[in-house]
Protein backbone atom coordinates (compact mmCIF):
# COMPACT_ATOMS: atom_id res chain seq x y z
CA UNK A 1 0.00 0.00 0.00
CA UNK A 2 1.15 3.53 -0.69
CA UNK A 3 0.56 6.40 1.64
CA UNK A 4 2.41 9.69 1.27
CA UNK A 5 6.10 8.94 1.97
CA UNK A 6 9.42 10.32 0.87
CA UNK A 7 11.71 8.82 -1.80
CA UNK A 8 15.13 7.26 -2.99
CA UNK A 9 16.12 3.85 -4.17
CA UNK A 10 18.68 1.13 -3.81
CA UNK A 11 18.86 -2.28 -2.16
CA UNK A 12 20.17 -2.85 1.32
CA UNK A 13 23.14 -5.19 1.63
CA UNK A 14 22.80 -5.44 5.41
CA UNK A 15 21.43 -8.98 5.15
CA UNK A 16 22.44 -10.43 1.78
CA UNK A 17 20.08 -12.97 0.27
CA UNK A 18 21.30 -16.56 0.58
CA UNK A 19 19.74 -18.99 -1.93
CA UNK A 20 18.11 -21.99 -0.31
CA UNK A 21 16.61 -24.57 -2.59
CA UNK A 22 15.81 -26.98 0.27
CA UNK A 23 12.71 -25.11 1.31
CA UNK A 24 9.10 -26.18 1.10
CA UNK A 25 7.59 -26.69 -2.34
CA UNK A 26 5.17 -24.20 -3.87
CA UNK A 27 3.55 -25.23 -7.16
CA UNK A 28 4.41 -21.96 -8.90
CA UNK A 29 2.98 -21.29 -12.35
CA UNK A 30 4.15 -17.76 -13.08
CA UNK A 31 2.88 -15.39 -15.77
CA UNK A 32 3.56 -11.77 -14.77
CA UNK A 33 7.31 -12.26 -15.07
CA UNK A 34 6.84 -13.17 -18.72
CA UNK A 35 5.64 -9.65 -19.47
CA UNK A 36 8.22 -7.11 -20.71
CA UNK A 37 10.88 -6.19 -18.17
CA UNK A 38 9.68 -2.59 -17.88
CA UNK A 39 6.66 -3.92 -15.96
CA UNK A 40 8.81 -4.81 -12.92
CA UNK A 41 12.29 -5.11 -11.45
CA UNK A 42 13.56 -8.59 -10.71
CA UNK A 43 15.12 -8.88 -7.28
CA UNK A 44 14.98 -11.12 -4.24
CA UNK A 45 13.73 -10.21 -0.76
CA UNK A 46 16.23 -8.85 1.75
CA UNK A 47 16.87 -11.43 4.45
CA UNK A 48 16.17 -10.65 8.11
CA UNK A 49 18.04 -11.47 11.29
CA UNK A 50 15.83 -13.82 13.31
CA UNK A 51 12.48 -14.71 11.73
CA UNK A 52 9.83 -16.33 13.88
CA UNK A 53 6.40 -17.60 12.78
CA UNK A 54 3.39 -15.83 14.28
CA UNK A 55 0.45 -17.38 12.51
CA UNK A 56 -0.53 -19.35 9.40
CA UNK A 57 -4.03 -19.41 7.92
CA UNK A 58 -4.90 -23.07 7.27
CA UNK A 59 -7.95 -22.18 5.15
CA UNK A 60 -5.85 -20.11 2.76
CA UNK A 61 -3.23 -22.86 2.67
CA UNK A 62 -5.83 -25.46 1.73
CA UNK A 63 -7.26 -23.24 -1.00
CA UNK A 64 -3.78 -23.07 -2.54
CA UNK A 65 -3.27 -26.82 -2.32
CA UNK A 66 -0.61 -26.42 0.39
CA UNK A 67 -0.20 -28.37 3.62
CA UNK A 68 -0.85 -26.04 6.55
CA UNK A 69 1.34 -28.04 8.95
CA UNK A 70 4.31 -27.75 6.60
CA UNK A 71 3.86 -23.98 6.56
CA UNK A 72 4.65 -23.75 10.29
CA UNK A 73 8.09 -25.31 9.88
CA UNK A 74 11.39 -23.43 10.05
CA UNK A 75 11.82 -23.87 6.30
CA UNK A 76 8.48 -22.19 5.62
CA UNK A 77 9.26 -19.39 8.07
CA UNK A 78 12.45 -18.63 6.13
CA UNK A 79 10.38 -18.32 2.95
CA UNK A 80 7.75 -16.09 4.57
CA UNK A 81 10.50 -13.85 5.99
CA UNK A 82 12.29 -13.55 2.66
CA UNK A 83 15.38 -15.45 3.85
CA UNK A 84 14.86 -18.23 1.32
CA UNK A 85 13.33 -18.24 -2.14
CA UNK A 86 11.78 -21.59 -3.09
CA UNK A 87 12.44 -23.33 -6.37
CA UNK A 88 10.15 -22.07 -9.13
CA UNK A 89 9.64 -18.62 -7.65
CA UNK A 90 10.20 -15.56 -9.83
CA UNK A 91 10.67 -12.74 -7.30
CA UNK A 92 10.05 -9.22 -8.58
CA UNK A 93 8.80 -5.79 -7.55
CA UNK A 94 5.97 -4.44 -9.70
CA UNK A 95 5.95 -0.96 -11.21
CA UNK A 96 2.89 1.28 -10.96
CA UNK A 97 1.86 4.89 -10.49
CA UNK A 98 -1.20 6.40 -8.82
CA UNK A 99 -3.30 9.32 -7.75
CA UNK A 100 -2.79 9.80 -4.02
CA UNK A 101 -5.47 12.00 -2.47
CA UNK A 102 -6.17 13.29 -5.98
CA UNK A 103 -2.55 14.15 -6.83
CA UNK A 104 -0.78 12.13 -9.50
CA UNK A 105 2.53 10.45 -8.60
CA UNK A 106 4.09 9.03 -11.80
CA UNK A 107 6.20 6.37 -10.08
CA UNK A 108 5.22 4.40 -7.03
CA UNK A 109 5.60 0.62 -7.33
CA UNK A 110 6.30 -2.11 -4.79
CA UNK A 111 8.45 -0.14 -2.40
CA UNK A 112 8.38 -2.77 0.34
CA UNK A 113 6.91 -5.83 -1.33
CA UNK A 114 8.07 -8.70 -3.52
CA UNK A 115 5.88 -10.89 -5.72
CA UNK A 116 7.32 -14.38 -5.21
CA UNK A 117 5.21 -15.98 -7.93
CA UNK A 118 1.78 -17.33 -8.76
CA UNK A 119 -0.14 -20.48 -7.84
CA UNK A 120 -3.28 -21.77 -9.54
CA UNK A 121 -5.57 -22.60 -6.61
CA UNK A 122 -8.01 -25.48 -6.17
CA UNK A 123 -10.73 -23.50 -7.96
CA UNK A 124 -8.51 -22.87 -10.96
CA UNK A 125 -7.93 -19.20 -10.07
CA UNK A 126 -4.43 -17.80 -10.46
CA UNK A 127 -3.21 -16.28 -7.17
CA UNK A 128 -0.21 -14.07 -6.41
CA UNK A 129 2.01 -14.96 -3.46
CA UNK A 130 3.33 -11.63 -2.24
CA UNK A 131 5.67 -10.72 0.63
CA UNK A 132 4.83 -7.37 2.23
CA UNK A 133 7.69 -5.87 4.24
CA UNK A 134 10.34 -7.76 2.29
CA UNK A 135 12.95 -4.98 2.04
CA UNK A 136 13.96 -2.11 -0.19
CA UNK A 137 13.35 -2.07 -3.92
CA UNK A 138 14.07 0.50 -6.64
CA UNK A 139 10.56 1.87 -5.88
CA UNK A 140 11.13 2.46 -2.14
CA UNK A 141 11.61 6.24 -2.54
CA UNK A 142 13.80 6.47 0.55
CA UNK A 143 11.65 4.13 2.65
CA UNK A 144 13.14 1.22 4.55
CA UNK A 145 11.12 -1.40 2.68
CA UNK A 146 9.94 -2.91 5.91
CA UNK A 147 6.62 -3.38 7.69
CA UNK A 148 5.91 -2.94 11.38
CA UNK A 149 4.20 -5.71 13.34
CA UNK A 150 1.02 -3.71 14.05
CA UNK A 151 -0.02 -3.04 10.45
CA UNK A 152 0.82 -6.63 9.52
CA UNK A 153 -1.49 -7.96 12.23
CA UNK A 154 -4.22 -5.47 11.27
CA UNK A 155 -4.14 -6.65 7.65
CA UNK A 156 -4.03 -10.30 8.69
CA UNK A 157 -7.09 -9.91 10.94
CA UNK A 158 -9.21 -7.63 8.78
CA UNK A 159 -8.58 -9.43 5.47
CA UNK A 160 -9.55 -12.77 7.04
CA UNK A 161 -12.63 -11.13 8.52
CA UNK A 162 -13.63 -9.62 5.17
CA UNK A 163 -13.39 -13.03 3.54
CA UNK A 164 -15.59 -14.51 6.25
CA UNK A 165 -18.11 -11.72 5.61
CA UNK A 166 -18.24 -12.80 1.96
CA UNK A 167 -16.54 -9.67 0.62
CA UNK A 168 -13.92 -10.05 -2.14
CA UNK A 169 -10.49 -9.47 -0.66
CA UNK A 170 -6.84 -10.28 -0.75
CA UNK A 171 -6.03 -12.77 1.98
CA UNK A 172 -3.14 -13.40 4.35
CA UNK A 173 -1.41 -16.77 4.28
CA UNK A 174 1.12 -16.11 7.05
CA UNK A 175 2.76 -13.53 9.26
CA UNK A 176 6.26 -13.67 10.74
CA UNK A 177 8.38 -11.42 12.91
CA UNK A 178 11.81 -10.41 11.65
CA UNK A 179 13.84 -9.95 14.83
CA UNK A 180 14.58 -6.41 13.66
CA UNK A 181 13.23 -3.00 14.54
CA UNK A 182 11.56 -0.58 12.16
CA UNK A 183 11.50 3.14 12.77
CA UNK A 184 8.31 5.15 12.42
CA UNK A 185 7.20 7.63 15.06
CA UNK A 186 8.40 4.97 17.51
CA UNK A 187 10.78 2.04 17.37
CA UNK A 188 8.59 -0.96 16.51
CA UNK A 189 9.10 -4.67 15.97
CA UNK A 190 9.30 -5.66 12.30
CA UNK A 191 7.20 -8.27 10.52
CA UNK A 192 6.46 -9.64 7.05
CA UNK A 193 2.99 -10.53 5.74
CA UNK A 194 2.48 -13.14 3.04
CA UNK A 195 -0.45 -11.86 1.01
CA UNK A 196 -2.49 -13.84 -1.53
CA UNK A 197 -4.32 -11.94 -4.26
CA UNK A 198 -6.06 -12.71 -7.54
CA UNK A 199 -3.48 -10.24 -8.86
CA UNK A 200 -1.81 -7.00 -7.90
CA UNK A 201 -2.91 -5.15 -11.03
CA UNK A 202 -4.17 -1.71 -10.09
CA UNK A 203 -5.60 1.30 -11.86
CA UNK A 204 -2.20 2.78 -11.07
CA UNK A 205 -0.52 0.08 -13.16
CA UNK A 206 -2.32 1.44 -16.23
CA UNK A 207 -1.52 5.00 -15.19
CA UNK A 208 2.20 4.18 -14.97
CA UNK A 209 2.48 3.33 -18.65
CA UNK A 210 0.01 5.95 -19.82
CA UNK A 211 2.13 8.63 -18.15
CA UNK A 212 5.11 7.32 -20.12
CA UNK A 213 3.17 7.35 -23.39
CA UNK A 214 3.92 3.63 -23.69
CA UNK A 215 0.92 2.53 -25.76
CA UNK A 216 2.41 -0.89 -26.41
CA UNK A 217 2.67 -1.58 -22.67
CA UNK A 218 -0.91 -0.41 -22.04
CA UNK A 219 -2.17 -2.74 -24.78
CA UNK A 220 -0.16 -5.61 -23.27
CA UNK A 221 -1.67 -4.81 -19.88
CA UNK A 222 -5.22 -4.74 -21.28
CA UNK A 223 -4.74 -8.18 -22.82
CA UNK A 224 -3.16 -9.57 -19.65
CA UNK A 225 -5.93 -8.20 -17.42
CA UNK A 226 -8.61 -9.67 -19.68
CA UNK A 227 -6.92 -13.07 -19.84
CA UNK A 228 -6.46 -13.18 -16.08
CA UNK A 229 -9.66 -11.60 -14.74
CA UNK A 230 -12.22 -11.20 -17.53
CA UNK A 231 -11.79 -14.20 -19.85
CA UNK A 232 -15.34 -13.83 -21.18
CA UNK A 233 -14.39 -10.55 -22.88
CA UNK A 234 -13.70 -10.88 -26.58
CA UNK A 235 -10.33 -9.27 -27.23
CA UNK A 236 -11.62 -7.59 -30.37
CA UNK A 237 -12.49 -3.98 -31.09
CA UNK A 238 -14.62 -3.48 -27.97
CA UNK A 239 -12.21 -5.09 -25.49
CA UNK A 240 -10.98 -1.93 -23.75
CA UNK A 241 -14.50 -0.59 -23.19
CA UNK A 242 -15.63 -3.99 -21.93
CA UNK A 243 -12.70 -4.11 -19.51
CA UNK A 244 -13.60 -0.66 -18.17
CA UNK A 245 -17.20 -1.71 -17.61
CA UNK A 246 -16.10 -4.99 -16.03
CA UNK A 247 -13.85 -3.26 -13.52
CA UNK A 248 -16.59 -0.71 -12.81
CA UNK A 249 -19.16 -3.39 -12.05
CA UNK A 250 -16.86 -5.40 -9.80
CA UNK A 251 -15.68 -2.35 -7.90
CA UNK A 252 -19.24 -1.05 -7.54
CA UNK A 253 -20.35 -4.34 -6.03
CA UNK A 254 -17.31 -4.35 -3.75
CA UNK A 255 -17.81 -0.85 -2.34
CA UNK A 256 -21.54 -1.48 -1.82
CA UNK A 257 -20.56 -4.49 0.29
CA UNK A 258 -18.07 -2.36 2.23
CA UNK A 259 -20.81 0.11 3.10
CA UNK A 260 -23.18 -2.67 4.10
CA UNK A 261 -20.81 -3.71 6.92
CA UNK A 262 -19.64 -0.23 7.90
CA UNK A 263 -16.13 -0.56 6.44
CA UNK A 264 -13.89 2.40 5.63
CA UNK A 265 -10.86 1.60 3.48
CA UNK A 266 -9.06 4.80 4.42
CA UNK A 267 -6.84 5.31 1.34
CA UNK A 268 -8.80 4.72 -1.85
CA UNK A 269 -5.98 6.00 -4.06
CA UNK A 270 -5.90 4.67 -7.63
CA UNK A 271 -2.88 2.54 -6.72
CA UNK A 272 -5.09 0.87 -4.11
CA UNK A 273 -7.96 0.15 -6.53
CA UNK A 274 -7.59 -3.34 -7.94
CA UNK A 275 -8.49 -4.44 -11.44
CA UNK A 276 -9.74 -7.78 -10.09
CA UNK A 277 -12.34 -6.15 -7.82
CA UNK A 278 -10.79 -7.32 -4.55
CA UNK A 279 -10.23 -5.25 -1.42
CA UNK A 280 -6.49 -4.56 -1.42
CA UNK A 281 -3.97 -2.72 0.75
CA UNK A 282 -5.32 -2.63 4.29
CA UNK A 283 -3.67 0.38 5.88
CA UNK A 284 -5.65 2.77 8.10
CA UNK A 285 -8.85 0.80 7.49
CA UNK A 286 -11.56 0.52 10.13
CA UNK A 287 -15.15 -0.49 10.83
CA UNK A 288 -17.64 2.05 12.12
CA UNK A 289 -18.94 1.71 15.67
CA UNK A 290 -21.46 4.55 16.13
CA UNK A 291 -22.87 5.32 12.70
CA UNK A 292 -21.78 8.57 11.08
CA UNK A 293 -21.83 8.96 7.29
CA UNK A 294 -18.90 11.41 7.41
CA UNK A 295 -16.77 9.21 9.65
CA UNK A 296 -13.01 9.24 9.04
CA UNK A 297 -10.38 7.21 10.90
CA UNK A 298 -7.22 7.60 8.82
CA UNK A 299 -4.71 10.00 10.39
CA UNK A 300 -3.59 11.19 6.95
CA UNK A 301 -7.09 11.85 5.57
CA UNK A 302 -7.34 15.28 7.18
CA UNK A 303 -9.83 16.57 4.60
CA UNK A 304 -12.20 13.59 4.76
CA UNK A 305 -11.69 12.66 1.10
CA UNK A 306 -12.16 8.98 1.92
CA UNK A 307 -14.88 9.32 4.57
CA UNK A 308 -17.41 6.50 4.85
CA UNK A 309 -20.11 7.80 2.50
CA UNK A 310 -17.59 9.48 0.16
CA UNK A 311 -16.28 6.11 -0.97
CA UNK A 312 -18.69 5.62 -3.92
CA UNK A 313 -17.90 9.07 -5.37
CA UNK A 314 -14.17 8.46 -4.97
CA UNK A 315 -14.52 5.13 -6.72
CA UNK A 316 -16.24 6.78 -9.69
CA UNK A 317 -13.42 9.34 -9.84
CA UNK A 318 -10.82 6.54 -9.77
CA UNK A 319 -12.62 4.72 -12.56
CA UNK A 320 -12.46 7.93 -14.58
CA UNK A 321 -8.66 7.76 -14.34
CA UNK A 322 -8.74 4.21 -15.70
CA UNK A 323 -11.01 5.36 -18.51
CA UNK A 324 -8.46 8.02 -19.53
CA UNK A 325 -5.77 5.33 -19.80
CA UNK A 326 -7.98 3.20 -22.03
CA UNK A 327 -9.22 5.92 -24.41
CA UNK A 328 -6.78 5.22 -27.29
CA UNK A 329 -7.85 1.57 -27.23
CA UNK A 330 -11.58 2.19 -27.00
CA UNK A 331 -11.57 3.95 -30.36
CA UNK A 332 -8.86 5.58 -32.48
CA UNK A 333 -11.18 8.57 -32.91
CA UNK A 334 -10.76 10.52 -29.68
CA UNK A 335 -14.20 12.08 -29.68
CA UNK A 336 -15.84 8.68 -30.14
CA UNK A 337 -13.64 7.10 -27.46
CA UNK A 338 -14.44 9.86 -24.97
CA UNK A 339 -18.16 9.44 -25.64
CA UNK A 340 -18.05 5.67 -25.09
CA UNK A 341 -15.98 5.98 -21.91
CA UNK A 342 -18.14 8.80 -20.56
CA UNK A 343 -21.28 6.75 -21.06
CA UNK A 344 -19.73 3.90 -19.08
CA UNK A 345 -18.58 6.15 -16.22
CA UNK A 346 -21.89 8.04 -16.20
CA UNK A 347 -23.64 4.69 -15.74
CA UNK A 348 -21.90 4.15 -12.41
CA UNK A 349 -24.49 5.84 -10.15
CA UNK A 350 -27.33 3.63 -11.41
CA UNK A 351 -25.23 0.46 -11.17
CA UNK A 352 -24.05 1.36 -7.69
CA UNK A 353 -27.58 2.21 -6.57
CA UNK A 354 -28.69 -1.26 -7.61
CA UNK A 355 -25.77 -2.88 -5.77
CA UNK A 356 -26.62 -0.88 -2.66
CA UNK A 357 -30.32 -1.68 -2.91
CA UNK A 358 -29.59 -5.42 -3.07
CA UNK A 359 -27.08 -5.26 -0.22
CA UNK A 360 -29.40 -3.38 2.11
CA UNK A 361 -32.46 -5.37 1.08
CA UNK A 362 -30.60 -8.40 2.44
CA UNK A 363 -29.70 -6.53 5.61
CA UNK A 364 -33.37 -5.66 6.15
CA UNK A 365 -34.56 -9.19 5.39
CA UNK A 366 -36.51 -7.98 2.35
CA UNK A 367 -36.86 -9.37 -1.14
CA UNK A 368 -33.71 -8.40 -3.07
CA UNK A 369 -35.91 -6.98 -5.81
CA UNK A 370 -37.85 -4.76 -3.40
CA UNK A 371 -37.82 -1.33 -5.10
CA UNK A 372 -38.13 0.59 -1.84
CA UNK A 373 -35.44 -1.32 0.09
CA UNK A 374 -32.85 1.43 -0.16
CA UNK A 375 -35.32 4.11 0.79
CA UNK A 376 -36.19 2.13 3.93
CA UNK A 377 -32.51 1.62 4.70
CA UNK A 378 -31.70 5.31 4.29
CA UNK A 379 -34.57 6.23 6.60
CA UNK A 380 -33.14 3.95 9.26
CA UNK A 381 -29.58 5.20 8.72
CA UNK A 382 -30.75 8.78 9.14
CA UNK A 383 -32.24 7.99 12.56
CA UNK A 384 -29.14 5.97 13.47
CA UNK A 385 -26.91 8.97 12.74
CA UNK A 386 -29.13 11.32 14.76
CA UNK A 387 -29.39 8.89 17.66
CA UNK A 388 -25.77 7.69 17.65
CA UNK A 389 -26.73 4.06 17.15
CA UNK A 390 -24.14 1.32 16.75
CA UNK A 391 -24.05 0.25 13.09
CA UNK A 392 -23.41 -3.47 13.53
CA UNK A 393 -25.68 -4.09 16.53
CA UNK A 394 -28.61 -2.10 15.13
CA UNK A 395 -28.85 -4.33 12.07
CA UNK A 396 -28.01 -7.56 13.90
CA UNK A 397 -30.75 -6.99 16.49
CA UNK A 398 -33.44 -6.49 13.85
CA UNK A 399 -33.89 -10.25 13.87
CA UNK A 400 -35.25 -10.11 17.41
CA UNK A 401 -37.42 -7.05 16.73
CA UNK A 402 -39.73 -8.65 14.15
CA UNK A 403 -42.56 -9.64 16.46
CA UNK A 404 -43.23 -6.90 18.99
CA UNK A 405 -41.55 -4.47 21.35
CA UNK A 406 -41.22 -7.08 24.10
CA UNK A 407 -38.41 -8.72 22.08
CA UNK A 408 -37.04 -5.53 20.57
CA UNK A 409 -35.08 -4.27 23.59
CA UNK A 410 -31.67 -5.01 22.03
CA UNK A 411 -32.62 -3.14 18.86
CA UNK A 412 -34.30 -0.21 20.57
CA UNK A 413 -31.47 0.01 23.08
CA UNK A 414 -29.13 1.23 20.35
CA UNK A 415 -31.00 4.54 20.22
CA UNK A 416 -30.73 7.38 22.73
CA UNK A 417 -34.48 7.99 22.27
CA UNK A 418 -36.09 4.69 21.20
CA UNK A 419 -39.28 6.45 20.22
CA UNK A 420 -37.45 8.11 17.34
CA UNK A 421 -37.32 4.80 15.49
CA UNK A 422 -40.81 3.59 16.42
CA UNK A 423 -42.59 4.63 13.24
CA UNK A 424 -39.84 3.14 11.06
CA UNK A 425 -39.92 -0.11 13.05
CA UNK A 426 -43.66 -0.56 12.54
CA UNK A 427 -43.38 0.01 8.78
CA UNK A 428 -40.47 -2.39 8.54
CA UNK A 429 -42.24 -5.12 10.52
CA UNK A 430 -45.12 -5.10 8.08
CA UNK A 431 -42.79 -5.26 5.10
CA UNK A 432 -40.47 -7.96 6.40
CA UNK A 433 -43.41 -10.30 7.13
CA UNK A 434 -44.89 -9.52 3.72
CA UNK A 435 -41.57 -10.47 2.01
CA UNK A 436 -41.09 -13.74 3.92
CA UNK A 437 -43.13 -16.88 4.46
CA UNK A 438 -42.79 -16.63 8.24
CA UNK A 439 -41.11 -14.67 11.00
CA UNK A 440 -38.70 -17.59 11.54
CA UNK A 441 -37.58 -17.46 7.91
CA UNK A 442 -37.15 -13.69 8.14
CA UNK A 443 -35.06 -14.06 11.28
CA UNK A 444 -32.82 -16.64 9.62
CA UNK A 445 -32.32 -14.35 6.61
CA UNK A 446 -31.50 -11.40 8.83
CA UNK A 447 -28.97 -13.32 10.90
CA UNK A 448 -27.32 -14.64 7.74
CA UNK A 449 -26.94 -11.10 6.36
CA UNK A 450 -25.96 -9.16 9.48
CA UNK A 451 -22.82 -10.16 11.38
CA UNK A 452 -22.96 -10.53 15.13
CA UNK A 453 -19.29 -9.62 15.33
CA UNK A 454 -17.20 -7.05 13.51
CA UNK A 455 -13.42 -6.59 13.77
CA UNK A 456 -13.83 -3.52 15.94
CA UNK A 457 -10.91 -1.12 16.06
CA UNK A 458 -10.39 -1.27 19.82
CA UNK A 459 -10.21 -5.08 19.69
CA UNK A 460 -7.71 -5.04 16.85
CA UNK A 461 -5.68 -2.45 18.74
CA UNK A 462 -5.70 -4.64 21.86
CA UNK A 463 -4.30 -7.54 19.85
CA UNK A 464 -1.58 -5.28 18.45
CA UNK A 465 -0.70 -3.92 21.90
CA UNK A 466 -0.33 -7.43 23.33
CA UNK A 467 1.91 -8.45 20.44
CA UNK A 468 4.06 -5.32 20.37
CA UNK A 469 4.38 -4.78 24.12
CA UNK A 470 4.54 -8.35 25.44
CA UNK A 471 5.13 -10.62 22.40
CA UNK A 472 1.82 -12.20 23.42
CA UNK A 473 -0.04 -13.70 20.45
CA UNK A 474 -2.76 -15.51 22.38
CA UNK A 475 -5.20 -12.59 21.88
CA UNK A 476 -4.54 -12.75 18.13
CA UNK A 477 -5.40 -16.44 17.91
CA UNK A 478 -8.48 -15.95 20.11
CA UNK A 479 -9.72 -13.06 17.99
CA UNK A 480 -9.16 -14.97 14.74
CA UNK A 481 -11.52 -17.72 15.91
CA UNK A 482 -14.24 -15.13 16.44
CA UNK A 483 -13.82 -12.88 13.39
CA UNK A 484 -13.63 -15.85 11.03
CA UNK A 485 -17.15 -16.85 12.17
CA UNK A 486 -18.78 -13.39 12.21
CA UNK A 487 -22.40 -14.56 11.88
CA UNK A 488 -22.25 -16.92 14.87
CA UNK A 489 -23.93 -15.76 18.08
CA UNK A 490 -21.55 -15.00 20.93
CA UNK A 491 -22.09 -15.66 24.65
CA UNK A 492 -24.01 -12.93 26.50
CA UNK A 493 -21.70 -10.08 27.48
CA UNK A 494 -18.96 -11.13 25.09
CA UNK A 495 -16.42 -8.36 24.59
CA UNK A 496 -16.39 -9.19 20.89
CA UNK A 497 -20.00 -8.06 20.56
CA UNK A 498 -20.21 -4.94 22.65
CA UNK A 499 -19.17 -1.54 21.31
CA UNK A 500 -16.12 0.18 22.80
CA UNK A 501 -16.61 1.56 26.27
CA UNK A 502 -15.63 5.13 27.18
CA UNK A 503 -11.87 5.38 26.83
CA UNK A 504 -11.63 2.34 24.53
CA UNK A 505 -12.68 3.94 21.25
CA UNK A 506 -9.93 4.21 18.64
CA UNK A 507 -10.24 7.61 16.99
CA UNK A 508 -7.30 7.42 14.54
CA UNK A 509 -5.77 4.65 12.47
CA UNK A 510 -2.39 4.79 10.76
CA UNK A 511 -0.97 3.80 7.41
CA UNK A 512 2.13 1.93 8.58
CA UNK A 513 4.60 3.09 5.93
Amino acid sequence: MRCAVAAGDGLSAEHPYIPDMNTIHFPFENSYGRLPERFYTRLSPTAVTAPQSIIVNPGVARSLGLDADTLTTEAATRVFAGNAVPDGADPLAMAYAGHQFGHFVPQLGDGRAILLGEIVDRDGVRQDIHLKGAGRTPYSRGGDGRAALGPVLREYIVSAHMHALGIPTTRALAAVTTGEAVYRDDVLPGAVLTRVAASHLRIGTFEYFTARRDAEAVKTLIDYAIDRHYPDIDKGAGAAAALLEGVLRRQSSLVAKWLSVGFIHGVMNTDNTSISGETIDYGPCAFIDTYRPDKVFSSIDTGGRYAFMNQPAVLQWNLGQLAECLLPFIDERQETAVGVAQDIIDGFPDIFSEDMRRAFARKLGLNEQAPDAMAMALSLLEVMAEQKADFTLTFRNLAEAIGDDDRADAFLGQFEEPGAVGEWLNRWRARVIEDNESADIAQARLNAANPAVIARNHLVEAVIRAAEDRSDYAPLHEMMEVVEAPFADQPPGSRYVRPPQPGEEVMKTFCGT
